[in-house]
């Protein structure tokens, strides 16, 4: 007895030993795969292990946006952005996509596009190659996959002494509208800024009351790629209004060959490069909280906006921040004489003060601020918008893939956090019992019993072969001719033979002398088998 005890405590010591040793390699492992991977273009990476990822982090985007700034609810997404239309409020929630390290998929394109096109959705993506280009293109967007060189358009780097470093090309500015397009991809003429207008920088009164016609602001992009506008609205299924917000110059192009030189056939110079496009949807139905009854949802008309932009960088903490650019050799400024300068291209306010000032605006624009169907309870305060920064579109190592995968699979089950954990616990515990208590399979029959927590089976006596079988017949003819065990019995043998009918298996019921070879056995089981068929 205390032997069967010792066991039973032994065994409980493995299963509480197994679960805690599985729970700490869960939580271990993922951190040791990605310990020496450092993350770049993250909304929550405040540290870096040097400066230039510092630098190459989006904290300070969505700090300013945040508590610390326009006060916007800000989250993110761990798994992937397929669940966007399980989110509530989708019209007054934007997802950015920043620097997606390995490509949006079909299924993840599509729940993006019925995101923006069918529930009013909000979208920025921001990408310097062709990773998001499923998504792109079913709103008619095309992205290259190779650096831009623009020799008109590009800002100057300068040295700790303020000496400048020499000229690079792929460091491009753009003058940048917020929501009047500077070309006429829909050839209808409606919303492309005047001549007049594109010269006119945005002052800070205007940005303060929110009034965003009829100006331009610098943008600063590193490195950047370019875009075209391949399908305008005509040939789309519903409305919407395609506005290319920022142009490289005429001359730029990109360099596929990778030479740098403008004259070489393979390097493409359409003359129309986009760096920022913007596409509304108006007229899409949504539930909020209307002016005029705010007691309760209805029916509002929303438009749904998605923002492509052809660098990553325009986000990152050096462009966005003046002051971080100012620090790294940049200036708000540049020399009114230069004919690359963007400064004699306006009049009024032309001081670039980061990037954070005009996408702020762009934003701003793309939410139901102006909507005038929406009641002011909900409008007049950022917390009630959401921004969703997209975590899960960097490449996680070999050995940390099948463990992320895993999660964003369990994810699209719930995006509840209590029940995901909740999930993966179940899951570890299904794996340990069913290592623990899966028995030996026994020389006849097979035992799997994931509710039995005990020692393995013993093996069955080889002596007792023979009334298993003789068992397993009358179980077959008690349940064949529909008797319970006690009207079974009840019955006399003559009667029962009667039933069984086949003299062999009659021996096997009732003769006691008569002994029988394993072989023998093994022929009497496919007898009855058979058994009932026959009858």
């Amino acid at each position: 007895m205390a032997d069967a005890e010792g066991e039973r405590s032994r065994f409980g010591l493995y299963i509480a030993s197994s679960l805690v040793i599985i729970m700490l390699m869960t939580l271990a492992l993922p951190m040791a795969f990605s310990a020496n991977k450092e993350t770049a273009y993250s909304a929550y990476v405040t540290d870096a292990d040097d400066e230039g990822m510092r630098l190459a982090q989006l904290n300070m985007m969505a700090d300013s946006l945040g508590e610390s700034g326009e006060d916007y609810t800000i989250a993110n997404t761990m798994s992937t952005p397929m669940l966007v239309n399980d989110w509530q409020n989708p019209h007054r929630t934007m997802l950015t996509i920043i620097a997606p390290e390995k490509p949006i998929d079909e299924t993840e394109a599509n729940k993006i596009h019925e995101f923006v096109t069918e529930r009013g959705g909000k979208v920025i993506i921001a990408a310097d190659n062709t990773n998001a280009n499923r998504v792109a293109a079913k709103f008619g967007v095309t992205y290259f996959d190779d650096p831009m060189y623009d020799i008109d358009h590009y800002w100057e780097e300068f040295n700790e002494e303020g000496v400048a470093n020499p000229p690079n090309a792929k460091n491009v500015w753009s003058l940048a509208a917020i929501q009047q397009s500077l070309a006429d991809p829909d050839g209808d003429g409606v919303g492309v800024m005047s001549e007049s207008e594109q010269r006119q920088g945005c002052e800070s009164s205007q940005l303060t009351q929110h009034e965003y016609n009829g100006c331009r602001m610098p943008v600063m992009f590193r490195q950047p790629t370019g875009m075209k506008v391949e399908d305008n609205c005509q040939n789309m299924e519903q409305e919407c209004d395609v506005k290319v917000l920022a142009q490289a110059s005429v001359s730029a192009f990109i360099d596929v060959a990778g030479d740098g030189d403008a004259g070489n056939e393979m390097n493409p110079a359409p003359g129309d490069l986009a760096l920022v496009i913007r596409i509304d949807f108006p007229g899409i139905t949504a539930k909020d909280y209307k002016k005029d009854s705010p007691g309760s949802l209805s029916d509002i008309d929303v438009t749904g906006s998605i923002l492509f932009v052809a660098d990553q960088t325009a986000f990152s903490n050096r462009l966005w921040d003046i002051e971080e650019a100012e620090a790294t050799g940049m200036k708000n400024e540049c020399d009114v004489g230069e004919s690359s300068c963007w400064q004699g291209r306006l009049t009024g306010n032309s001081l670039w003060s980061g990037n954070e000032h005009y996408f702020k605006a762009v934003i701003y624009s793309m939410m139901e601020f102006d909507n005038q169907e929406l009641s002011g309870t909900v409008k007049y305060s950022h917390e009630n918008f959401h921004i969703v920064f997209d975590e899960s579109r960097h490449v996680t190592g070999v050995l940390s893939a099948p463990f992320t995968d895993a999660m964003s699979t369990i994810v699209l089950l719930t995006s509840d956090a209590f029940l995901k954990w909740l999930i993966i616990l179940n899951i570890l515990l299904l794996l340990l019992v069913a290592i623990m208590v899966v028995p030996e399979k026994p020389n006849w029959r097979h035992v799997f019993d994931l509710t039995r927590f005990r020692e393995r089976p013993e093996k069955v006596d080889p002596g007792s072969y023979r009334q298993r079988v003789r068992e397993a017949l009358m179980t077959k003819v008690r349940i064949f001719n529909d008797l319970t065990r006690d009207e079974m019995a009840l019955k006399p043998p003559a009667e029962v033979q009667t039933l069984i009918g086949n003299p062999r298996l009659v021996e096997l019921a009732y003769s006691q002398n008569r002994t029988y070879s394993p072989e023998e056995l093994r022929e009497l089981l496919q007898t009855i088998r058979r058994w009932g068929k026959e009858q």
